[in-house]
């Protein structure tokens, strides 16, 4: 049997069927082995689901492929403008309204109310429903049980794929009230909110309260020039209201100093009988349905997600977790598919994208999906240029990136190492690639351009085009124009793929142009890059003194499949990122010895930013740091062991924050708090791949040619030588 371990576990009891793992404050991780394998269920109890505090900070998140998700806290409290039962994406994957807020739920027992809900308002939590949840799990969707007078009802919600459709069911599980009351049902009202994703509502006399009637469905339209709200449901009566809940306030926006109240609309309530019916049901959608549909929806999303689960490349808990997790960040756009780069806030990210589609896809053998973005990006390049963002109104890609251009091509190197589908490569992408790289041999936006010493330079004054990309008005808290390290990484990477490439489908003139440009650019970087006096790489060099801050940057030119650094100096990075930025659940990105540091990620807009990339943790940076790490020890059974030991923490972090998923980034330093978006793509996703790849061992061959290549093309070299802004803060820009 395999368990979740954790600092503070309690108790662990056997089942012949699980194992579970209970935790302070009644956390549990309960690991079943079933046909298909390993599966983890995340619960919690009473304990902790009667602790506000305690159940505020954990979210789940249900998605539908298209961008479109539903979310709250475990408690049902709404702690964020993005939580919402349907927030749906009305122009696949961005364009997303919050359509409905939340079902307000009361259980009737002879008459006698009790409201399962749960709201703060100013000064108050109203109603305190979660008093009476016995439990919550993910099993596989978000399950709540209450308990009252000894009547348990248990709530599921889950979204269909591929449609802006919710289902939410109860079912009235046990009844062992004490006087057998003669009459139980249960009312919802559902209040809407019709809005962009990253504003509020407020009461207002434009709205229309109007309810189309029909045999087990209601419509709203509230406002001219937003979609339809359709409610199909089995209740026994709908009972017109139209009022205004006032003055919800989100704890999660207020700390981030941003707008905190919002006013709700009831447009009606429904009542259904538990005494004629056992369940309740509601199906929250843009489009039309029967609520007759329910059993079948969701038979077939536990179907897909049992079918996700069966691309597992190793039957162990935390990789299945995390299998299951990445389906959710793969979404369409058009007839193709992309990467929503995190929840709640984030669209796709050409640069996000990149760096996540090999955990995301390859080791789990989605290899079409991986083709399908790949194809979604190279019809989008622009002057040589991936996009770095498809914007949320779906206006025009934008192009401000030097790196997510580069990471395009080892995607694509992950993809060929995987597949070996050549055809694919030559026919869509190596002619994208080629023209990739004339553009930046003789310049294209923002002064990307190769200079003389074979090196990519980069910048403008007021941009920022790395990852490192905060911005507060006009001040760049990152400024990091010249050559920025990762930069010179990537683009040796790229040149030694598309020498490759070249040689694989004799293109023998282009092969040598491109072993020429990366033995003099792999000259100049050692030259330039190497920092005697710490023992590591500098972060930028721009013709002024190099920048020779601690940052993570430089742990690419030892990770990424090429790498231009010998032995010792490789060694020399890693143990030098490990000194002083390797923390429990990633890297920091400055080390704390800097007097730029900042250990905290707090406060308003201008106050994040300024912390983003100065001493935030990031924990996608630990799938770079273990490859690097593993690379150097060459594999060792004890490195993979350590690897192991690194990412133990991350595997608890699942069951906080974002349950299920890791987050985009953590405070720098202890106790290290979730921040920023609750489930981040890449985060997942290089977890993943490092786990697979670097621990278990369970990676592509590498053919005899390629290693041949490589140390032909670096063997001449000297020295020694082998080889986001406001946006991504998720404030509204």
């Amino acid at each position: 049997m395999q368990t979740m371990g954790h600092a503070k576990a309690g108790p662990i009891v056997c089942k012949t069927a699980e194992n579970t793992v209970t935790f302070s404050l009644g956390m549990r991780l309960t690991v079943r082995r079933h046909l298909l394998g390993v599966q983890v269920m995340i619960q919690f109890t009473k304990d902790t689901c009667g602790d506000l505090d305690a159940a505020l900070r954990r979210e789940w998140l249900e998605t539908n492929g298209l961008g479109g998700f539903a979310s709250s806290t475990i408690v049902g409290l709404n702690t964020r403008r993005y939580h919402g039962l349907l927030v749906a994406a009305t122009k696949p994957p961005v364009g997303r309204l919050v359509l409905l807020s939340k079902l307000e739920e009361t259980l009737y027992i002879d008459g006698q109310p009790f409201e399962l809900s749960a709201n703060r308002y100013p000064g108050a939590v109203h109603p305190q429903g979660f008093r009476y949840l016995k439990q919550f799990r993910l099993d596989p969707f978000p399950t709540f049980t209450y308990e009252v007078e000894g009547i348990e009802i248990e709530k599921t919600v889950f979204m269909v794929h591929g449609e802006n459709s919710t289902v939410v069911q109860y079912e009235l599980k046990k009844n062992n009230h004490p006087e057998r009351p003669k009459n139980l049902s249960l009312e919802l009202t559902p209040l809407i909110a019709f809005r962009d994703y990253h504003s509020t509502t407020h009461e207002n006399g434009a709205i229309n309260p109007a309810v189309e009637e029909r045999t087990g469905l209601a419509t709203v339209t509230p406002y001219q020039g937003l979609p339809s709200l359709h409610l199909a449901h089995d209740a026994v009566e709908l009972r017109k209201t139209g009022d205004w809940y006032r003055n919800f306030e989100y704890d999660v926006e207020r700390e981030r100093g941003l707008d905190f109240s919002e006013d709700l609309f009831s447009p009606f309530v429904l009542r259904f009988d538990l005494r004629l019916r056992r369940q309740a049901s509601v199906i929250a959608s843009m489009g039309l349905h029967d609520v007759a549909q329910v059993a079948e929806f969701r038979q077939a999303e536990i179907t897909r997600r049992r079918d996700a689960e069966v691309a597992s490349p190793i039957d162990d808990a935390f990789v299945r977790s995390l299998v299951a997790a990445s389906d959710q960040y793969i979404v369409s756009r058009e007839e193709q598919k992309t990467v929503i780069a995190g929840y709640h806030w984030f669209s796709d990210w050409g640069r996000d994208t990149m760096i996540a589609l090999p955990g995301l896809t390859l080791p789990t053998g989605k290899y079409e999906v991986a083709r399908s973005i790949l194809r979604t990006f190279a019809k989008n390049v622009d002057q040589g240029m991936l996009p770095n963002r498809f914007p949320d109104a779906g206006e025009t890609p934008e192009y401000n990136t030097v790196d997510a251009t580069l990471w395009f091509f080892e995607a694509a190197r992950a993809y060929l190492a995987y597949t070996g589908d050549l055809d694919f490569v030559r026919e869509e992408l190596y002619p994208v690639f080629s023209d990739i790289i004339s553009w930046h041999a003789r310049g294209t936006r923002y002064g990307i351009k190769v200079d003389a010493s074979g090196l990519l330079s980069s910048g403008e004054p007021g941009v920022q085009l790395t990852w490192m990309d905060a911005k507060v008005g006009e001040w760049v808290v990152t400024p990091r124009r010249g050559k920025p390290v990762e930069i010179q990484a990537l683009w040796y990477n790229a040149l030694c793929i598309m020498e490759d490439l070249a040689r694989k489908l004799g293109d023998e003139a282009s092969q040598k142009r491109y072993r020429n440009m990366a033995t003099v650019a792999s000259w100049s970087f050692n030259r330039l890059f190497w920092n005697e006096n710490t023992g590591c790489l500098y972060d930028v060099t721009n013709g002024a003194p190099p920048d020779p801050s601690i940052r993570p940057n430089q742990i690419f030119a030892v990770s990424l499949t090429h790498s231009m650094l010998s032995p010792e100096r490789a060694l020399s990075v890693v143990e030098k990122v490990k000194e002083h930025l390797l923390t429990p659940y990633g890297l920091r990105s400055l080390a704390p010895s800097d007097p730029q540091y900042r250990g905290r990620y707090a406060g308003g807009p201008a106050e994040r930013d300024g912390a983003y990339h100065q001493g935030t943790v990031w924990p996608w940076l630990m799938g770079p740091f273990i490859t690097a790490y593993v690379k150097v020890s060459e594999g060792s059974e004890a490195a993979r062991h350590q690897a192991s030991e690194w990412l133990a923490p991350l595997r608890d972090h699942l069951a906080d924050g974002g349950l299920g998923h890791i987050s985009e980034i953590l405070d720098g330093d202890a106790p290290q708090q979730p921040a920023g978006c609750m489930a981040q793509a890449w985060s997942v996703a290089e977890v993943l791949r490092t786990l697979v790849e670097d621990v278990h061992g369970v990676r592509p061959m590498v053919q005899p040619e390629a290693q041949a290549a490589q140390t032909t093309r670096t063997a001449p070299a000297p020295m020694a030588m082998v080889s986001r802004t406001r946006m991504r803060t998720g404030t509204n820009p």
